[in-house]
């Protein structure tokens, strides 16, 4: 009887339902395909490039927007006086 999951060949005995003998299944020996391994690291050599370059960009954005919002925050106070803060009891 043959193994549906990997193919190996079982003797089962009927009565107790036990394996007797399990013989495993024959390799499929394929030498590696290195031309399809080189194109693979050569993909994969991009996709990191591509990603370094996205997040270089992201962090140019991010970088001028933080810049943008600091004087816009800036011009905002520039007029406001400049003193120590105000305290509760200072009030009263």
């Amino acid at each position: 009887m043959a193994c549906p999951c990997c193919g190996a060949v079982l003797t089962v005995d009927a009565e107790l339902g036990k394996v007797l003998h399990h013989q495993p299944p024959p390799k499929h020996e394929k030498a590696p395909d290195l031309d399809q391994a080189a194109q693979l690291l050569k993909k994969e050599a991009e996709r990191r490039e591509a990603l370094f370059r996205q997040g270089a960009e992201d962090e140019r954005v991010k970088s001028e927007l933080l810049e943008r919002k600091f004087k816009e925050a800036f011009e905002k106070t520039k007029d406001q006086p400049t003193g120590p803060p105000l305290r509760d009891f200072d009030l009263d």
